[in-house]
């Protein structure tokens, strides 16, 4: 494999997860299952589901910026 073919860009998460029908809808799986608010209630139990929650959504969080990226939206506005 060439060292190109090995760089992950932000337009090849763009293709697979905006351009590619089955990428979008995964892409839409992973939003409704791990895109989820904070836990308000609960204690200390719900401080540590909180940080579970931010784990998973970290992933699809990357996922969504590396396809703002692509599309030349900064995340950061």
């Amino acid at each position: 494999m060439s060292e190109r073919a090995t760089q992950v860009t932000p337009e090849m998460y763009a293709r697979v997860f905006e351009n590619h029908a089955e990428g979008a809808l995964i892409l839409e799986d992973l939003v409704k299952k791990f895109h989820r608010p904070a836990q308000l209630s609960g204690g200390i139990d719900a401080v540590l589901n909180t940080f579970h929650r931010e784990g998973a959504r970290s992933v699809v969080d990357h996922i969504v910026r590396q396809c703002n990226l692509a599309n030349g939206v900064d995340s950061d506005e």
